[in-house]
Formats: C-alpha cells, structure tokens, sequence
C-alpha cells in the first residue's frame, strides 16, 4: 500500500510540475517547429519536471509508474504541445526495447547520468534497409538510413531495425547503437509533428561493429524471452497495450487541450453570417461542443481502460499466473484497433474545433492549428492503420486467424487462438 501512495503522491508532483510548465511548451511551440525539433532548453525543463522519468526502472532512480499513471503524463503533456507530447510518449513507451534486450543493455541505457529521453528506436516495422551479419565476437551493421527515429536526436542509444539473412530465412533484429556513431539527416520537413525531430539516421562510418549483447533478435525481444533482471510489475505488462494505449493518450491530450483553446479564445468572439456576439452563446456552438466531448471521452475512456488491462495483465504475469495466449492475443489486437479509432475521433474533434474558429485559427501563432496538424499525422502513424487493425480484430472475433506479418506490431507472437470450424 504504502508503494502506490509514493507512486501515486510522485504522478501528482509530475502533474503539476507540467502544468506549471504548460504555457512555456506552448509559448515556445512555434520556434521549435520552424527549427525542426526541440530545443535544447525544452529537453531539460521536460527532465526536469520529471517527464522523461516516468517509465524508468526503480533500480536506477526511475518513477516506475503504472502504465495507467503514465498515460495522465501523457495526456497532461499533449494538452500543451502535441511534438512534446509525442517526444515523452516515444521514451515512456519504448521502455519495454531495452528491458527486452538484457541486463547488461538496460545498465547501458539507465545506469548514467542523463537528462533527456533514454530510448529512441527506428525502422521496426521492419521496412528496414539495415543489415547485419554475425562475426566473431559480434555483429558488423551496414545500410540504412533508418528512418522515423523519435527522440534518437537526444537519447544515448538508439535501437535500430536491421535483417538478418543466415541462409534458414531472414528475420529482424534489434541492434543497441551509440548516439556517437550516428549521423543523423536533416529530412524531417512534414506537415506536422515538426518539432519532434524524427529524423532519419546513418551510420558514421559504412560498417560499425556492434557487441554481441547489444544485438537481439526482435521476436525474443517483442516475446520478453531475456530476464532484464528488472523486478517490477511494468516489466511484464504486455508492450502493446503499453505504447498503443499511451498512443492514445498522446491524441486524447492534444484534444482535449484544443477544446480548452477553442472556448478560451472564443468567449465573446461574434459568428460572422449571424446575429450571434458572443459564440458561446450560440446553439450552435453548444451542439457542437457536445460532439466535440464526446468524441473526446469515448477516446479517453479506451485509453484508460487499455492501460488498466495493461497493468493487470503484468500483474498476472509478475505473479506467476500470465494469461492464456489467446486473451493476449484478442487483447493485442484490441488495443491497437482501439487506438486507431481513438486518434480518428480526436483528429475529428479537432477538425470541427478548427472549422469553427474562423479564418484567425490558420495562423502559425493559434494552438489550434497545430493541434489539428498534429493529430493527423497519429492517424497516419504505421501502427495505426485503420482499416487493416479492424480486419485484423475483425477475423479475431470471428474465430480466423490474423494476417502474419513482422515487426513491433506482430501478432503471431502469441500462440495462434483455436479456429472455428464451419458447421
């Protein structure tokens, strides 16, 4: 008991930490776009409101928090700027890459000082150019680039994505790589998550030798086959419902902040082609501020159900007592699926907010705008296909198979679940 009042006294200290820190990160939100990232400044003042400590592991002085304590950082963050928010979720979230990975590349990652996000990750999908080839003592690494590497520009190490072909039928690994021997690209020009600087990455040098502990093959690291020798619950929550559920959160913040923007800047605002002087005022306004929630809500209310499922079923597994694999196998396609509709219904929101604030809300200094940019481009994330996640889920419950495919978002990882055979 006394453990979840320390966590649960450290989530308020977080909360309020980034409250306080709100209007500067939106304040600032403009010049770290033009720049294409973060600045240096907003990096440190997120560290030290306790933003990038939240997943880490208690041995190392990490929060530890619950995936369901995490997601409210989440959602705090993105209510003031969606490529902060975006920057705190990739570091909270892809804790589970390293812990996969051994102890001796989690004391790598948590066991220096540090400000900034730790984890950074690239080309899992695996729509990878990187390769590697097993030699004495390790790996040597060639190719690239590697693209889409969130929070690689300030974390120590960045876990690239590269295929190994032994002549048996090539598979992913992932390979543990030092900032210093990265050259990153400055390619990050998009429409909008701009000051996320997700950049693509090359290697310094054509080739790098990498220690073969820094080296695993992805599926033992997606199926949690290495002991981290880490000792909480977090460590055996499913990672899934851990990143897609705080995903989720990422858009539920970023809504929820435009709507408080919407009905700040619009008190007293007329509607242009009516006799209303006040916006707030008008039925229109109200009908619409009603679907604006709950679309808001329906999202919120996934997001925190699919955290809470998350800690319980690392509970279960920290106890000894895992799930069986087909309810982790429904519950991993769930999640995803229900992420994707929750960007969709925020991103929506957005829109109606945007579309209602007049011709003054497409200036670069109005947080609606950006708000609305920013959740598109969840929706366009590629976990987050919509339409291939609902066939996916879709054949699940009708007792078929999903379709079999690599990567971070694999579902075969699980035993397959029974088909049902026609009558």
């Amino acid at each position: 008991m006394a453990l979840i009042q320390d966590k649960s006294e450290t989530l308020a200290t977080v909360l309020a930490n980034i409250r306080a820190l709100g209007p500067t990160l939106r304040e600032r939100a403009l010049e770290n776009e033009r720049a294409g990232r973060h600045s240096d400044q907003t990096i440190a003042d997120l560290d030290a409101a306790g933003a990038f400590n939240i997943a880490n592991p208690a041995e190392y002085g990490g929060d530890e928090l619950s995936v369901r304590q995490q997601l409210d950082v989440i959602i705090e963050v993105g209510k003031w700027d969606g490529s902060c928010a975006w920057t705190v979720w990739v570091d909270a979230s892809t804790n589970w890459i390293p812990a996969g990975m051994g102890a001796r590349v989690v004391e790598e990652v948590y066991g220096i000082p540090w400000v900034g996000p730790r984890v950074a990750g690239s080309s899992h999908f695996p729509a990878s150019k990187g390769r590697a080839k097993r030699v004495e003592g390790g790996w040597v690494v060639s190719g690239g680039p590697w693209t889409f590497g969130s929070d690689a520009l300030w974390a120590p190490y960045t876990n690239l994505g590269c295929i190994v072909d032994e002549g048996a039928g090539k598979y992913l690994v992932g390979v543990q790589v030092p900032r210093d021997q990265l050259r990153f690209i400055d390619d990050w020009q998009v429409a909008g998550m701009r000051a996320t600087g997700s950049v693509s990455m090359m290697l310094v040098e054509d080739e790098l030798f990498v220690p073969e502990h820094r080296v695993v093959d992805f599926r033992d690291v997606t199926g949690a086959k290495i002991d981290s020798g880490l000792a909480g619950p977090l460590w055996k929550v499913p990672s899934l419902g851990w990143a897609f559920s705080l995903m989720a959160g990422m858009s539920v913040g970023i809504a929820t902040g435009a709507l408080e923007r919407f009905v700040e800047r619009s008190a007293g605002r007329p509607i242009r082609g009516t006799t209303y002087k006040n916006q707030l005022e008008a039925p229109l306004t109200h009908l619409m501020l009603a679907e604006v929630h709950s679309k808001i809500q329906s999202a919120t209310l996934m997001a925190r159900a699919n955290a809470e499922e998350t800690d319980r079923l690392g509970a279960l597994a920290a106890a000894g007592t895992p799930a069986d694999p087909e309810y982790m196998q429904m519950f991993s396609a769930r999640v995803l699926v229900e992420t994707a509709y929750a960007a969709r219904w925020c991103a929506e929101a957005i829109e109606l907010l945007q579309r209602n604030s007049g011709s003054t809300a497409i200036m670069e200094s109005e947080p609606i705008q950006r708000a609305w940019r920013d959740a598109r481009v969840i929706t366009l994330h590629g976990a987050l296909n919509l339409e291939a996640l609902s066939e996916n889920y879709g054949r699940l419950m009708a007792g078929i198979q999903p379709h079999n495919f690599a990567g971070i978002t694999t579902l075969d990882r699980f035993a397959p679940a029974p088909v049902k055979q026609a009558a």
